[in-house]
């Protein structure tokens, strides 16, 4: 069985988690085998929900940060499992078919059949060891220096897709994703000051909160968390390439990431 997620070491002094959920594209042969679509379908919708090259971001702030961050990576696509949602009825997504296992797709037509008898199957097989593991490196870094900040690195289009709840919002170059237990302040104005030269930057539009493990979600405030929305035109071109502009958006990630 493939994992679910890659964990890649940071620096021992190092608080920050760089967290990257949507950048594969990866589908496991048993998974792809639940999937109505066909292939060319599917290779459309990758091209439309993947982050692309964000953990080439990611990558890049590891390596040029003054203390490297953790990466915790998902290694498969978000249409096999979706970490960030919540796995149960919390999940306002659910309502588009779009919950922690997609039976939608971003146009809204069927991807797996509804009802999807799998769903459990997929949640205990992908979804929990990888929210176990992000948990257990949580847990090692507060144990190490009793603080820790998750920088969820995600990526958006310049057109919102038509199976979503969140339409008529703004589109700005930077989408700062916040929680009003987890993502301090001070934290938000290190984010809008990292991100100044890549553009404007708008707090919870067009995509709200950040990621936090469901066991520290609301009740350990040592957990801080941000989301960095960035719009993919600032960092890829049309063939889903890094462009030439990625290196600022990098900086800004790297700015961030020394801030902390």
């Amino acid at each position: 069985m493939i994992s679910s997620y890659q964990v890649m070491q940071g620096d021992p002094l190092s608080c920050v988690i760089l967290h990257v959920p949507h950048s594969s594209r990866i589908i496991p042969g048993e998974v792809r085998a639940n999937i109505v679509i066909d292939d060319a379908e599917i290779e459309s919708e990758l091209n439309e929900m993947t982050d692309t090259k964000t953990d080439q971001l990611a990558f890049i702030a590891q390596r040029q940060s003054t203390l490297k961050p953790w990466i915790f990576m998902n290694t498969l696509s978000r249409l096999v499992i979706d970490p960030e949602r919540f796995p149960d009825e919390r999940e306002v997504m659910n309502s588009v078919g779009m919950g922690a296992v997609y039976t939608r797709t971003s146009r809204g037509n069927l991807l797996r059949q509804e009802p999807f008898t799998g769903t459990n199957i997929l949640i205990d097989t992908y979804f929990t060891p990888y929210s176990d593991a992000f948990t257990e490196l949580v847990t090692s870094r507060l144990d190490a220096l009793g603080r820790v900040t998750i920088i969820d690195v995600h990526s958006y289009r310049t057109l919102q897709h038509p199976n979503s709840i969140n339409h008529d919002q703004e589109r700005p170059e930077i989408c700062i994703g916040t929680d009003s237990f987890h993502t301090p302040e001070n934290l938000i104005q290190s984010a809008q000051e990292a991100c100044t030269a890549v553009g404007r930057t708008e707090l919870n539009q067009p995509y709200a909160g950040t990621y936090i493990p469901l066991k520290f979600y609301g009740v350990d405030p040592r957990v801080q968390s941000i989301m960095m929305e960035i719009r993919a035109d600032t960092f890829v071109d049309e063939n889903l390439e890094l462009s030439d502009s990625h290196t600022h958006v990098a900086h800004a990630l790297v700015s961030l990431v020394n801030l902390v």
